[in-house]
């Protein structure tokens, strides 16, 4: 009797273990059967004509500044030029106190004199060398002070241009800074440091566009003076000098600027912007990219942004189909399935 009841014990414990058994592959089987595909929308891409541009900000600058002082500590007599005025070269700017010219100029006479004498009587042997050549020292020690004192007592302007500071009225002693400051602004110049890799394709004479934040999208043409020979190690730019001719005057110093070169055309592919994820953390830029069913994470190089496409210096080959929708649902190597 017991030998029957523990057969009939195994039985029974066999059938609850089959049971569980065979529930268990039956769930997986559904697991299997009811995978979900994560959906996606994709575009073709294809290479086309871009052209090449890079756009750099900078500062517009007077082509000359000088800055006119006397050498020397003087009264200022007149003011004759406001800021906002235009000077011509060689234009008196201000006079200062002339007294110390006038005997300047008196001792420059005398010494002349002097020496014209000595001189005679060295051409007859009536004085020593020394004398003759202390004379004629002093002579021109004289005239050197006198000419010195001409010039610093008329200021006169340097260049064309426009007067943009002045720091004394009449009556003021010069003290330091510099009475006028005039600036040459036709034409004018911008300074920008452009990326080394550009340093190949800018030459001097090329021409730029100019854009100025105050005039808005109007253009101004500038072309290319100076090309730095060398590039800075710390920042990998090298700087480059715009000239604006500035005829009329309406680009003036201190003006914010975008200056944007041109350097031909290339073929790349062309993405939509909304095709384009940031890798979070790590700021590298990734294309995904749809083939036969599976995912792959294709890191990319942008090039220029085209309103509401992006340029690719590499990275996706023309033809590619690129996820524009559904990159949260997708992981690389996956699988995915395109909504029509």
């Amino acid at each position: 009797m017991k030998s029957l009841l523990r057969s009939l014990s195994v039985l029974m414990l066999s059938g609850v273990i089959f049971s569980c058994n065979s529930g268990e592959e039956k769930a997986a089987a559904a697991a299997v059967e009811t995978e979900v595909i994560p959906q996606v929308r994709v575009q073709q891409v294809f290479e086309r004509e871009v052209e090449q541009i890079e756009t750099f900000t900078a500062t517009v600058e007077a082509e000359t500044k000088n800055k006119i002082a006397p050498s020397m500590p003087l009264r200022i007599k007149s003011i004759l030029v406001e800021v906002g005025d235009n000077v011509k070269k060689g234009q008196v700017l201000a006079t200062l106190d002339a007294t110390n010219l006038e005997q300047a100029k008196l001792k420059m006479k005398n010494d002349s004199i002097e020496f014209a004498r000595i001189d005679r009587l060295y051409q007859v042997g009536g004085i020593s060398k020394s004398n003759w050549d202390a004379m004629k020292m002093a002579s021109s020690v004289s005239r050197s002070n006198y000419e010195n004192l001409l010039e610093n007592t008329v200021l006169r302007s340097p260049i064309n241009g426009i007067v943009t500071e002045r720091n004394y009225d009449a009556g003021d002693m010069y003290g330091g800074l510099p009475v006028y400051v005039v600036e040459q602004i036709s034409p004018v110049k911008l300074k920008v440091n452009v990326s080394e890799k550009l340093f190949t394709q800018i030459k001097k004479g090329m021409s730029v566009d100019v854009k100025l934040d105050v005039y808005g999208d109007e253009v101004f043409k500038g072309a290319v003076s100076l090309v730095y020979p060398t590039i800075n190690p710390a920042t990998r730019t090298f700087p480059v000098e715009i000239t604006i001719a500035n005829a009329n005057q309406r680009v003036r110093p201190g003006m914010f600027a975008r200056v944007t070169f041109s350097y031909g055309s290339a073929n790349h592919v062309v993405v939509p912007d909304k095709a384009v994820v940031k890798q979070s953390g790590s700021g590298d830029k990734y294309v995904y990219v749809y083939n036969n069913g599976t995912i792959e994470f294709k890191k990319v190089e942008l090039g220029r942004r085209l309103d509401t496409e992006y340029e690719l210096v590499g990275g996706v080959s023309s033809g590619d189909n690129v996820v524009t929708e559904g990159h949260s649902r997708v992981v690389n190597g996956g699988k995915a399935e395109i909504v029509k």
